[in-house]
């Protein structure tokens, strides 16, 4: 129910004078409540308010109030709060309104009043508050503190304060002259900011409202603390044990002193006190801020059984206050004596052949701990050719002497390292080196790196041209290293080495002394020795295989048909010669070697290629058809004979053929001639008895010639010649050994010729040539000249037989075998 006062108010009416009409409401009233009836109490008729136009006009910044055009009731559109209205908390708070009619114009005035409910809480201004206070202050002293506001007025207003409770403190509250109340905080006790530092209160304001409000304010008081308490040490005396050697810088102990005050009042400084010595203080550092006490110096057991510090922590307040302990540390005794070596002789530099068991050092230990601490062992741990031999009478003297043979080559110096350890835990050792030096004897031969040298040297090379270089090694030192290079004496066809070759005698490079012909020498065999310089000498050889390279320096020299130098070979021939007859066969030499000797035939020039055929392989020329009526009577062929090697030589013969119409009769020495002479008549015969008898003597030929060469006087050694020296002129034995090199050729010639049933003639060389070949085909007469020719034939072929079967007997040997297996 919504209890309205309304209050007439009746004034004088003249013209241009208002009524007043004011009501009273209480604030926060419900939207929609009725306020009044503005058409009764201004004497309207409800039903004409419509009509009259009837408006109103709220003074406010919002429409707090309508009214209803029907029933002409004033009630609330939106709550009214009146300390919102009424900001200033005047004792009366009203609402104008105009109540204004258009049709006749009329204005009534109204005045809301609005009555206070006690609808706030009192309030601080700021909800937290903090003090600070010294812990010095005495009893009585007063702390102002923050009013509450409370937006409500009369009795709606802050009525009290009150205090949460606490034995140091309490309130008092003075009235102004306004009516305001002020609150002071009153100390009621001492305070002791080490027994509470913080005094948290609870500031209530009440109002004397229905239903009563209040609202709350902390109060936090800080208490300021004074240098009231000295710096405490949780034990007035520390024992600490410690091993002597602690590395410096190792933590010993770790100080805590404590102090009640704060800020500077608590901040602690730590130091030695007079009574801490110096010598302890060249021992101990102390940290004057954290009160770390570590090792600046050597703890040594030996030296101090244990050490006393005396240590003040002193604050930094105004007037400091200081508290002091006493720090005894103890040091435990450790085996930190390390062994110690000493060399009393010594022998640095020994022969390598020095005799096992002698001494080469005198080593002496000792230990300045006592114990198993100062019990020391000697000893090795290389593998070395040395031991340690312990004195009996003296345990701590040492001998070291060689225990096996030394080799300077093989290790030039020792390093022997000494190892002492004592018996302590954990153990100690030292060490010490004695270098031992090796003294070089000879007692290393010379060694090549091979022990046969093959060099292959090109033929026609340049006089002194180095060959190769065959250096040794002596790993010996000294003179015994300088080697000298020189060449074994030994003669070939009564040559002697040295005149065809030279050594180099400080670096063994080898060189040629004369230009090698491979045609003439084909090989060499020597050896060369190298010989140290030491005391006795040492020496060694090594076997020298040179090898003559044949080069192609020899071109092919036609031997059949022969013709005089630049001459041109005129040979007859029947034209009733069949096709596929022997015209002629060009044979060509070659020197060189088999490679390089290997001679091919084809034509240069040929007349009609129709009719000649030549084989690029054994020379022979031979027709392709018979001759016709018009074939020429005098044909010309030139044939040139080509080797193998590179470049390639070659010579070319002109053969000039003329056809005939009978065979020719007469020849001359020069020529082939027919023979009718059946070789293998004899020859089967001579193989046989040759085969069967030779082989006995030639066995019995070499075992006399032995014993001959055995018993043969040795010329008288003459000078050696110089190294320049060369040999210029080839002589006689040189000659010879051509002509026994070429026996090769004519055995193969004999028997490629035989086995098509001719006779090879070696003939007389005419001056200019080297060798002349005759071919006797079989089946044609033979004159007086050519019967003496046969015989001359015979008696060459025999002793030829005869050599062949000296110089191949080891072929001889195998036939034989042969034969008697078949």
């Amino acid at each position: 129910m919504v209890v309205l006062t309304v209050v007439f108010v009746l004034c004088t009416v003249w013209p241009g004078a208002l009524s007043v009409t004011r009501y009273s409401i209480a604030e926060e009233m419900e939207r929609g409540s009725v306020v009044a009836n503005l058409a009764a109490d201004l004497g309207l008729e409800p039903g004409s308010l419509a009509q009259r136009e009837v408006k109103l006009d709220i003074f406010t910044n919002k429409k707090y109030l309508d009214f209803n055009k029907k029933t002409g009731e004033l009630y609330i559109v939106e709550k009214m709060d009146r300390e919102y209205i009424c900001p200033a908390k005047p004792t009366n708070c009203f609402v104008k309104i105009d109540v204004i009619i258009e049709n006749p114009l009329r204005i009534f005035n109204i005045e809301l009043g609005i009555t206070d409910i006690n609808d706030n809480a009192p309030h601080f201004r700021r909800d937290r508050v903090e003090l600070d206070v010294s812990e010095s202050a005495t009893p009585g002293e007063r702390f102002s503190l923050p009013n509450a506001v409370d937006p409500d007025v009369g009795i709606n207003t802050i009525k009290t304060y009150k205090l949460s409770d606490s034995e140091h403190f309490t309130i008092e509250i003075q009235t102004g002259s306004d009516g305001t109340q002020y609150v002071d905080l009153v100390l009621t006790k001492s305070l002791d900011r080490e027994e509470e530092s913080v005094h948290n209160l609870i500031l209530t304001a009440v109002d004397g409202g229905v239903p009563v409000r209040s609202g709350t304010a902390n109060i936090i008081v800080k208490v300021q603390d004074t240098n009231d308490n000295s710096p405490r040490f949780d034990k007035s005396t520390y024992t600490i044990n410690m091993t002597e050697n602690s590395p410096i810088g190792s933590l010993v102990m770790k100080l805590n002193a404590t102090d009640l005050d704060e800020g500077e009042n608590s901040e602690i400084v730590y130091a030695f006190t007079l009574y801490t010595s110096e010598k302890t203080q060249g021992v101990f550092a102390l940290n004057p801020n954290t009160g770390e006490i570590t090792v600046k110096g050597t703890v040594d057991y030996e030296d101090m059984k244990f050490y006393e510090m005396h240590i003040e922590a002193r604050d930094k307040g105004t007037h400091p206050l200081q508290g002091q302990c006493k720090v005894v540390v103890h040091v435990i005794d450790m085996n930190d004596n390390y062994p110690d070596i000493t060399i009393q002789s010594v022998k640095n530099t020994v022969s390598e052949n020095i005799p096992v068991g002698s001494v080469i050092a005198v080593v002496g230990v000792s230990d300045r701990d006592s114990g198993d601490n100062g019990k020391v062992i000697l000893s090795i741990h290389q593998t070395v050719p040395f031991i340690l031999n312990q004195s009996l009478e003296r345990p701590l003297h040492y001998q070291l002497i060689v225990s096996e043979p030394l080799d300077r080559e093989s290790v030039p110096e020792y390093e022997i390292t000494l190892v002492a350890t004592d018996n302590g835990t954990p153990f100690l050792s030292d060490n010490q080196t004695i270098v031992v030096h090796l003294l070089d004897i000879n007692d290393n031969a010379p060694q090549f790196p091979q022990s046969f040298y093959k060099i292959r040297v090109m033929e026609n090379n340049a006089p002194m041209a180095l060959l190769s270089s065959l250096t040794a090694f002596d790993p010996d030192l000294h003179e015994n290293q300088y080697l000298v290079y020189f060449i074994i004496e030994k003669e070939i066809a009564n040559t002697s080495m040295s005149m065809l070759f030279s050594i180099n005698p400080e670096n063994g490079d080898l060189y040629a002394l004369k230009t090698f012909d491979y045609e003439i020498e084909k090989e060499f065999l020597f050896h060369i020795e190298a010989r140290d310089s030491g005391s006795p000498p040492l020496s060694s050889n090594v076997t020298v295989h040179i090898i003559i390279v044949d080069q192609n320096d020899n071109a092919p020299v036609i031997v059949s048909p022969w013709r005089a130098h630049g001459s041109v070979v005129e040979e007859k021939i029947p034209r009733s010669t069949d096709k596929g007859s022997l015209v002629a066969k060009v044979i060509a030499l070659d020197t060189d070697s088999v490679h390089n000797s290997r001679i091919t035939y084809q034509f240069l020039q040929v007349t009609d290629a129709t009719l000649f055929s030549l084989d690029q392989y054994n020379g022979e020329i031979r027709t392709m058809r018979m001759f016709s009526y018009r074939d020429p009577r005098h044909l010309r062929l030139v044939v040139v004979a080509k080797d193998n090697g590179e470049p390639a030589l070659s010579a070319t013969v002109t053969i000039k053929l003329s056809t005939v119409e009978t065979a020719v009769k007469a020849y001359t020495d020069m020529t082939e001639v027919p023979l009718e002479y059946d070789l293998f008549s004899d020859l089967n015969l001579y193989l046989v008895i040759g085969l069967g008898s030779v082989s006995f003597l030639l066995l019995i030929t070499i075992l006399v010639t032995i014993v001959l060469k055995c018993q043969k006087p040795k010329s008288s050694q003459t000078a050696p010649p110089s190294r320049n020296s060369v040999i210029s002129e080839r002589n006689s034995t040189i000659a010879d050994s051509t002509l026994v090199s070429n026996d090769a050729y004519w055995y193969s010639l004999f028997l490629a010729e035989t086995r098509k049933g001719k006779l090879v003639v070696r003939q007389p060389v005419p001056k200019g040539s080297r060798y002349i070949v005759s071919s006797i085909p079989r089946g044609t007469g033979v004159t007086n000249t050519s019967a003496s020719a046969a015989s001359t034939l015979q008696v060459r072929v025999n002793t030829f037989l005869f050599t062949f079967i000296l110089k191949h007997f080891s072929l001889i040997i195998v036939l034989i075998s042969i034969s008697y297996v078949l």
